[in-house]
């Protein structure tokens, strides 16, 4: 009963996505048929605005979508979307979403920038030897120590305060996209920093047969 609870409760806790982003839009769908079950038909690669979920997405007949639009996914009525196809592996990006997916990652993160700043302020260790600060790109030991003793002194209000006070961390929003990239890239071996997921839900682990 209580292991019943526990993950009852862990998936009561999980977010879905509400709100996405458009990286790309094949209104006659993908060029080549296996790249999807829904071949031939308008579909849209985008990234969700609250742990970066990679989705294809099947606007409604006569919508046509915009690339960086964000359109709402969740329940209830949709305006330009009719249905969520499902989640997308990074490998499968078209070289369009690719080149789009920096940009709206960085809005994405910018609009949210109290909940990334409160990452700096708050984020603990990951293991012993490690903190989850020196899983952003650019951040050791030294840069990681220069965050804590800064944020005990007076809490970072934005990424403009931590850069003013810490010079060396000249664009820490940057510093996110760069992570959020990372893990969401399917190529990337999961070893050392790479196997944590911070800011994005780590992948399903297939189930035994």
């Amino acid at each position: 009963m209580v292991d019943n609870k526990r993950r009852n409760e862990k998936k009561s806790t999980a977010k879905k996505e509400q709100y996405a982003v458009v990286l790309d839009y094949l209104s006659r769908g993908y060029v080549k048929s296996d790249m999807s079950k829904f071949g031939g038909k308008p579909i849209a690669q985008a990234i969700g605005t609250e742990q970066f979920t990679l989705l294809e997405l099947a606007p409604k007949n006569g919508v046509d979508l915009e690339i960086q639009d964000t359109v709402y996914i969740g329940k209830g009525k949709r305006d330009k979307i009719y249905r969520v196809l499902g989640k997308l592996d990074f490998e499968n990006l078209t070289a369009t979403s690719r080149i789009e997916l920096d940009y709206a990652i960085r809005d994405i993160v910018e609009a949210n920038e109290e909940k990334f700043v409160d990452f700096f302020n708050n984020s603990g260790s990951v293991s012993t030897r490690l903190h989850s600060l020196e899983l952003i790109p650019g951040i050791g030991k030294k840069y990681m120590w220069d965050i804590i003793n800064a944020r005990e002194e007076k809490p970072f209000e934005s990424f403009k305060d931590i850069t003013e006070r810490i010079p060396t961390l000249t664009d820490p929003a940057g510093m996110i996209v760069n992570r959020v990239k990372q893990e969401l890239d399917t190529n990337t071996v999961r070893r050392g920093k790479n196997k944590y997921y911070i800011f994005t839900q780590a992948p399903r682990k297939p189930k035994n047969r």
